[in-house]
């Protein structure tokens, strides 16, 4: 393998380090074992939920950390269990610790088994914040699940993301600096009219 090869393949690592985090949107995992984004109606019996903010992130899924408060909110529920397309749902959003409802969806069954709130305004002010999932069966008790969010702290990248990819950044200059006689020129010229200065 030359040189040329070496640098070209350790550019794509490193990018492909770098942009991997958007894998991170659900915990990092890829399977539902592991995935954040879910929660236990029952035992054993899952449901799957993705936040939207499509007029500020139109292509940013969303979980326990939703950014902008005062925008069109899509809070979807995923349940595969054709048990609970047969029950009536009832959904409610209320800011905590006060319990102020913000959002209410009165009981009725969804039998595609997908169920989309829509917030126009999204939610008032930022801070906590919980959903109320009960399920209505025909027969049987009614079955209360919570899930908590906190919106309105902006799409905040954390100081350690922040350093990775600045270490990233800097590894593949250094990298290009070492293989790329031209580059290495230009960075040279470039630091000596510094040090003259």
């Amino acid at each position: 393998m030359n040189r040329k090869n070496i640098v070209r393949n350790s550019l794509l690592a490193l990018m492909g380090l770098v942009f991997s985090a958007s894998v991170w949107a659900h915990g990092g995992a890829a399977g539902t074992d592991t995935d954040q984004c879910k929660f236990e109606l029952e035992p054993g019996h899952w449901v799957h939920y993705t936040a939207y903010q499509p007029s500020a992130f139109p292509a940013e899924e969303f979980c326990a950390n939703i950014p902008n408060t005062n925008t069109l909110t899509q809070l979807v529920f995923d349940y595969q269990d054709p048990r609970y397309r047969k029950m009536s749902v009832e959904f409610e959003v209320t800011k905590e610790p006060e319990g102020t409802r913000v959002f209410h969806m009165p009981a009725k069954k969804h039998k595609s088994g997908t169920v989309t709130l829509t917030l126009d305004k999204g939610v008032p002010e930022a801070g906590n914040y919980l959903i109320h999932i009960t399920l209505v069966p025909d027969e049987g008790e009614r079955m209360d699940v919570h899930m908590g969010f906190v919106a309105g702290k902006g799409q905040e990248t954390s100081t350690g993301l922040m350093a990775l990819y600045a270490f990233f950044v800097f590894a593949g200059l250094y990298i290009l600096y070492l293989s790329h006689a031209g580059f290495k020129k230009k960075v040279d010229e470039l630091l000596g009219k510094i040090k003259e200065v």
